[in-house]
């Protein structure tokens, strides 16, 4: 999946499919997960949030499937 650099202390970049709804995030310490059945609504809010990782951690990760791949 083609992810677009972020600006985040946390999040190096950040990629969606809207085809199959996944979300997909790469983070500062080189780990990447796939979040699965984002609503590409979601996705747009937090590459436009003020804080791409605190949105991530409050709408996000507690709320989607994910694995670490």
């Amino acid at each position: 999946m083609n992810r677009t650099p972020v600006t985040s202390s946390n999040v190096t970049s950040v990629g969606y499919d809207p085809n199959t709804m996944t979300l997909e995030v790469e983070f500062r310490n080189g780990s990447v997960y796939q979040y699965f059945d984002v609503p590409e609504t979601v996705y747009q809010d937090m590459v436009s949030a003020s804080s791409v990782g605190i949105y991530l951690n409050q709408n996000i990760k507690s709320s989607y499937r994910y694995v670490q791949i």
